[in-house]
């Protein structure tokens, strides 16, 4: 069977749009006008290394089995959709277009399945420790997300690492770390068949024989995705510094002490929340992994262009964390290390 996906996010959710439409399923991501031109016009590229092999390969939309277009926010209808993918950085979904899809989209009630780092906050209502938490205070406009049903709210970690060269068009991604995306299932049967579907369907996707990396894996545990948190709070968050950003192998390597400690502590905090060891990632193979992580993260390099607003998973760590009596020097002056640098932004934007 053959899946219809939107996907709000044009840049990182075209690896995930490509991964579908080589599986045979039909994606339309939602962009501004002139990325969607572009795409429309010349379709999408996605650059990805197969395993054993020292280049990347150009995966071209247009030779796909399932079609890639894009639509700006205005002319989608959730509604057409079997499910929804959210693959943009939260403060976006407050610009006005974006807010009104958004409730579109609920109202439609088409299960979401989000791709941010930062967890919507129905899906956090999913866990019975954060029902009731009010944790407003970590997301940019935790309006957006009241008309949501979190029976409809599920999150997938977005471990792979990809990002858009500076010097290629809008419709070019390169993935730099061709990890899976895991994602935590619905509560409901139908929505859980469409998971599954492409899961399997995604897996079963051979390139001149050759296994695609970059699968989707769904996983009943609720604390699947939560693995991530520990990953950006040891090496994403700690890129941000008062001056240039550091990679995230130097924010991992500089004092390996502290890292495994913040990475230890946030471990701990997903299984006070429910998790089990089993649903999480051992620092040492985090730490493998960031050998090869050269680049300061998304949130540092934002920060350096001057944005004012970024997601906030640190804020929400640290929350979540402090509620249940649990305190680290080292995830709080990490938070409060970004408060500053993007307080200084605001003033010079002011």
């Amino acid at each position: 069977m053959s899946y219809k996906i939107l996907i709000l996010g044009a840049s990182y959710g075209s690896l995930l749009g490509t991964k579908m439409a080589m599986a045979g399923h039909d994606v339309d991501l939602v962009c501004r006008q002139a990325t969607a031109d572009l795409i429309n016009a010349e379709g999408t590229e996605v650059r990805i290394k197969l395993k054993g092999e020292s280049e990347h390969r150009s995966i071209f939309s247009k030779d796909l089995p399932g079609k890639i277009a894009a639509v700006v926010p205005e002319a989608a209808d959730p509604s057409q959709y079997d499910m929804v993918a959210l693959a943009m950085q939260e403060p976006q979904y407050s610009a006005p277009s974006l807010r009104d899809l958004m409730s579109r989209i609920a109202k439609a009630k088409v299960p979401c399945l989000s791709i941010m780092n930062m967890p919507p906050l129905p899906y956090l209502k999913r866990i019975p420790q954060l029902k009731h938490a009010n944790l407003n205070a970590a997301y940019s406009d935790p309006s957006i997300w009241a008309e949501f049903e979190p029976d409809l709210t599920t999150l997938c970690s977005p471990d792979p690492q990809a990002f858009r060269p500076p010097e290629e068009k809008a419709n070019v991604l390169h993935v730099g770390l061709p990890t899976n995306f895991k994602a935590a299932r619905f509560p409901n049967a139908e929505h859980n068949k469409i998971l599954d579907t492409l899961e399997a369907d995604i897996a079963a996707v051979t390139i001149d024989g050759n296994d695609v990396p970059v699968k989707l894996r769904a996983f009943d545990s609720l604390f699947v995705p939560l693995a991530k948190w520990s990953m950006l709070l040891c090496g994403n968050y700690r890129c941000v510094t008062t001056g240039e950003p550091r990679s995230i192998r130097e924010a991992v390597y500089d004092d390996i002490e502290t890292s495994a400690s913040v990475y230890g502590f946030v471990f701990n905090l997903a299984e006070a929340l429910g998790a089990d060891a089993d649903d999480l990632v051992p620092f040492e193979k985090y730490a493998k992994a960031a050998e090869n992580l050269l680049k300061p993260s998304s949130a540092a390099r934002a920060i350096l262009g001057g944005a004012t607003n970024i997601e906030r998973v640190d804020r929400l760590v640290q929350q979540i964390s402090h509620s249940m009596d649990m305190h680290h020097p080292e995830v709080d002056a990490t938070v409060e290390r970004v408060d500053m640098q993007l307080a200084q932004n605001q003033k010079q934007a002011s």
